[in-house]
C-alpha cells in the first residue's frame, strides 16, 4: 500500500508540476517571455489565482487527497481552460525545451528524493524555477549565436538596401505597402506579418531573407525603451521610417514623450541616409530627415477605394487604390516618397499604387452570402476605428459591429468610439471583459449584445444579421486580454 502511495505521489507530482509549467509558459508566450509582463501586467490576473496559486497551495495543505483534487478539480479546469483558448501555446522549440528541461528535473529530482527518502512532499517550487533559469540561460546563449549568425549574413550581403519602420500606428501597412511598390522595380524581401522584435527579426534574416535580396524592409516593435535601438543597432538600415505616434501601449511607456522618445532611437543608425517622419512625432529640423503626412490633398475615400493627390518634389500626382480608409492616404504617402528616392518615376509609382491590396485583417473587404464584411481584426488604433466606422456609415443597409473595444488605451478613447458606434450601428457586439462594462452603461445602439464567450460568435451572427448587412469586425484581441 505505501508502495502504492509513493508511486501515485511521484506521478501526480509530476504531472502537476508540468501542468503548471504548461501554463506558465503559455503566459510567457504571449508577454514576449517577460516574466515581469506576465506578473505586473497580466489582463487577467485573476487567472493566476485560480490556476496558480490556489493549485500551489492546495499542493502543500491537502495532504493525501490533493490527488483527489487534482485529477478531478486542477486537471479538468485547466484543460477546459486552454480548450477555451483563442491564442493557444504554439509549440516552438522554445517552448519544448522548457517542458523537457522541467519534466527532466521534476523526474530527477523525484527520484532522488524516493532513493534517500529525504521527502515528505516532493518539490514543486524548485523544479519550476529551476527549469525557468535553465530555460532562459539556454535561449541566452541561443539567442547571441543566431544574432551574430544574422549580423554575418547581412555584413556578407554587401549591396543590401535596409528599410526599417516603426511608429505606433500603421507600421505593418506602410512595410507592405513599401515594399509592395518597390517590388515593381527590385527584388525586395520584408518582414512576414507582424514579425517585429528583434529576436524574430534575427530568426528571420537566419532562415528566410534570400541572398539576392536588394531592399529588405523591416518592421521595428517596442513594448520599452531600447526596444527600438536594439532594433536598429542590429540592422544599421540606411532608410528609416517613424509613422504616426499615439497612445497605444501608453500602459508600458507611461507617457507619450516616452513613446515619441523610443521611436525616435531609430535615428541612431550608424548608415542613417535618409529619415521619413511623421508630422505628428517631432518638428525638429535635420539634415536628414523629410517631414510626411501633410502635404496630402483631396482625399476621397469610400467603400469601393480611395483617390487622392500627393505633392511630390513640386510635382503634383494624383493616386487611386483600392485600399480602403482615408488614414491609409499617409502610409501609401511615406511608401510614394520612398519609391522616388530610389528612382522610381511618377508613373511607375502611379501604376503600383493602383496595384496595392491591402494587408490582410486591416479593413479587408469581404462580400460574403450576400452580406458585407469589414475584417479590421488587426487594427487596434482609435483613428483607424474611427475611419472604419465612417466607411460603414456609407453602406445604405444594416450595420453591425464586432469589437472588445480599445485595448491598452485609455477610457477616454473608448467613449470616443462608443460614441461614434451609437450614430452609425444598428447591432454592436461586445466581445471579452476587458471593456464591457463601459461599452455596457454607454452603448445605445438598438441592439446590444455582451458576449464574454468568442466562441459564439458565429452563432449570433447567424441569429442577428442578413443579406445587405454590412459588418465590421473592429479589433480582435485575444480573450487573454
Amino acid at each position: 500500500m505505501q508502495e502504492y502511495e509513493i508511486f501515485l505521489s511521484f506521478v501526480t507530482n509530476i504531472l502537476f508540476v508540468t501542468t503548471l509549467g504548461w501554463y506558465l509558459i503559455t503566459n510567457l508566450q504571449w508577454y514576449d517571455y517577460k516574466i515581469s509582463r506576465v506578473v505586473l501586467k497580466h489582463h487577467k490576473p485573476h487567472w493566476h489565482v485560480l490556476y496558480f496559486l490556489i493549485p500551489f497551495v492546495a499542493y502543500y495543505t491537502t495532504g493525501s487527497f490533493f490527488a483527489i483534487f487534482f485529477y478531478f478539480a486542477i486537471l479538468p479546469s485547466l484543460f477546459m481552460w486552454q480548450k477555451k483558448l483563442d491564442k493557444k501555446l504554439v509549440l516552438t522549440w522554445r517552448v519544448k525545451r522548457f517542458l523537457i528541461l522541467l519534466v527532466s528535473l521534476t523526474i530527477f529530482q523525484n527520484v532522488l528524493c524516493t532513493l534517500k527518502e529525504a521527502c515528505e512532499v516532493y518539490g514543486v517550487f524548485m523544479p519550476l524555477f529551476m527549469a525557468y533559469v535553465g530555460s532562459w540561460a539556454i535561449e541566452r546563449f541561443l539567442f547571441e549565436a543566431f544574432k551574430r549568425e544574422a549580423k554575418k549574413k547581412l555584413s556578407s550581403m554587401q549591396n543590401l538596401q535596409i528599410i526599417a519602420i516603426t511608429g505606433s500606428y500603421g507600421k505593418t501597412s506602410i512595410k507592405n505597402f513599401v515594399a509592395q511598390i518597390l517590388s515593381k522595380k527590385y527584388k525586395v524581401y520584408a518582414t512576414p506579418r507582424s514579425v517585429n522584435t528583434l529576436g524574430g527579426i534575427m530568426r528571420d534574416v537566419n532562415e528566410s531573407l534570400p541572398l539576392d535580396t536588394q531592399i529588405y524592409v523591416c518592421e521595428a516593435g517596442a513594448r520599452e525603451s531600447g526596444d527600438i535601438y536594439d532594433i536598429t543597432t542590429f540592422l544599421e538600415p540606411q532608410s528609416v521610417v517613424v509613422g504616426k505616434v499615439g497612445l497605444a501601449h501608453v500602459e508600458y511607456f507611461k507617457s507619450l514623450q516616452n513613446i515619441i522618445v523610443t521611436k525616435l532611437e531609430i535615428m541612431k543608425s550608424p548608415r542613417l541616409e535618409r529619415a521619413f517622419i511623421h508630422s505628428s512625432v517631432t518638428d525638429e529640423l535635420h539634415e536628414k530627415v523629410t517631414f510626411f503626412g501633410d502635404e496630402i490633398q483631396n482625399i476621397n475615400a469610400g467603400l469601393d477605394g480611395t483617390d487622392f493627390e500627393l505633392e511630390l518634389d513640386g510635382e503634383k500626382i494624383t493616386l487611386h487604390t483600392d485600399v480602403l480608409g482615408a488614414f491609409q492616404t499617409m502610409n501609401i504617402a511615406v511608401a510614394v516618397r520612398i519609391a522616388r528616392t530610389f528612382g522610381m518615376s511618377s508613373e511607375e509609382i502611379k501604376e503600383a499604387v493602383a496595384q496595392l491590396t491591402p494587408v490582410e485583417h486591416r479593413l479587408q473587404m469581404i462580400k460574403a452570402g450576400g452580406k458585407l464584411i469589414l475584417d479590421d481584426g488587426y487594427n487596434g488604433n482609435i483613428d483607424g476605428m474611427l475611419e472604419a466606422v465612417r466607411l460603414c456609415s456609407l453602406h445604405h443597409g444594416r450595420k453591425v459591429i464586432i469589437t472588445p473595444g480599445l485595448v491598452e488605451s485609455s477610457s477616454e478613447l473608448n467613449l470616443k468610439l462608443i460614441d461614434a458606434i451609437n450614430n452609425t450601428f444598428d447591432i454592436a457586439i461586445v466581445t471579452g471583459a476587458l471593456n464591457a462594462e463601459l461599452f455596457d452603461k454607454n452603448l445605445k445602439v438598438k441592439n446590444k449584445i455582451m458576449l464574454s464567450d468568442k466562441s459564439k460568435i458565429q452563432e449570433v451572427l447567424v441569429s442577428q444579421t442578413k443579406a445587405g448587412d454590412i459588418i465590421l469586425f473592429a479589433n480582435d484581441a485575444p480573450n487573454f486580454i
